[in-house]
């Protein structure tokens, strides 16, 4: 059988990807995994003896180091049940599977979401592990205990040392446990490497296009496709019972239209858990804004304003150079803040 340092070697060999001395280091440790998970294993709800527990994966580093693309490298090598999911998604999913289960009356709505999400996969790869809503901080700890308790292997990929999740958060004495949870179920490391592949895919690459026909489409397209290999599936988010949904996500990447995220009715709430969910959005046919526009002009200028903060990656392709967009109507003094944000964003070093 091909281990994943041969067949990370043999995409160095063939030009699909630069050798990397960080990304090779840890290419054991998920072969350690892949190794035992192929063996033959029964899940029980119980706690399992020590001995046979698959310790998982907490990986952990800076922006466009490759944590994703290895965790493709290693879920595609993998012949069982598994399931990848960016983790504020699947946290958001867990709230509404209790919602379900409460209705049911039962005692204890947690116990069973786990257990139906332990009866149906191996292994869970989660995408941006990252708390910042209290509700999760608050459930997270019994969840993973009872999916370790079941056997369910995890492997993540994070921005953040687990000590530093929930930082500052409300109550963060509750949430300790589930940092010790991560330190006895699954190996730490951080993968210290001094390229920025996404940022350098960037460098130097214009990211704010105005609209000439079919060539800003083709060239926003070359670069989606270098960021996201051309695959990606849609991204729900849930904020206060509402769902918001990114059509294309992939690896820290989204795309969407102005009509998908400034023509609905979003609030500053909503994009905010944009800007926590996506390191690059990319964002499609701005139109010049006026006050025949008002209220998505002012949607406009708090999405921007969210991802500023949050310094996300922004390539856009508009009617217009930043100044020129907002010209006639109320709102176009406050404009020039966001005028100056999106020329500020354009910046080759934006978001290090």
């Amino acid at each position: 059988m091909t281990n994943l340092l041969e067949i990370y070697s043999s995409k160095v060999a063939s030009g699909e990807l630069l050798k990397d001395d960080a990304q090779e280091a840890v290419l054991p440790q998920f072969e350690r995994i892949r190794t035992e998970l192929q063996k033959p294993q029964k899940k029980a709800w119980f706690r399992k003896p020590a001995q046979e527990a698959v310790q998982g994966l907490y990986l952990w580093g800076g922006v466009g180091r490759g944590k994703s693309m290895l965790m493709d490298l290693f879920i595609t090598s993998l012949n069982v049940p598994v399931r990848r999911v960016h983790f504020h998604a699947f946290m958001q999913e867990i709230h509404e599977a209790m919602h379900q289960a409460r209705k049911n009356g039962v005692d204890d709505a947690l116990q069973p979401v786990a257990k139906a999400v332990s009866d149906n996969v191996r292994l869970l790869a989660f995408d941006e592990m990252q708390i910042t809503d209290i509700t999760d901080a608050m459930i997270v700890g019994r969840l993973f205990e009872q999916l370790f308790n079941a056997g369910t292997v995890v492997v993540t990929t994070s921005n953040r040392v687990p000590t530093d999740l929930y930082k500052n958060g409300l109550n963060r004495q509750l949430f300790l446990p589930f940092i010790d949870l991560i330190n006895q179920n699954m190996r730490v490391w951080e993968l210290v490497s001094p390229n920025d592949y996404r940022q350098n895919r960037l460098s130097g690459n214009q990211v704010y296009f105005v609209q000439a026909g079919t060539e800003a489409r083709t060239k926003i397209q070359e670069i989606w496709q270098d960021l996201s290999g051309g695959r990606a599936d849609p991204l729900v988010l849930t904020v206060k019972g509402r769902q918001v949904q990114l059509p294309a996500y992939r690896n820290g990447v989204a795309r969407a239209s102005f009509f998908d995220l400034c023509s609905r009715m979003l609030g500053p709430g909503d994009y905010l858990a944009i800007a926590s969910a996506v390191k690059v959005l990319i964002l499609e046919n701005i139109p010049r804004l006026s006050r025949h526009n008002f209220n998505e002009a002012k949607r406009f200028v708090t999405l921007i304003d969210a991802l500023y903060e949050a310094k996300v990656r922004l390539i856009c392709s508009a009617a217009a150079d930043p100044e020129m967009l907002y010209v006639e109507g109320e709102g176009t003094f406050e404009f020039e803040r966001t005028a100056s944000r999106l020329r500020e964003m354009q910046d080759a070093g934006w978001g290090q």
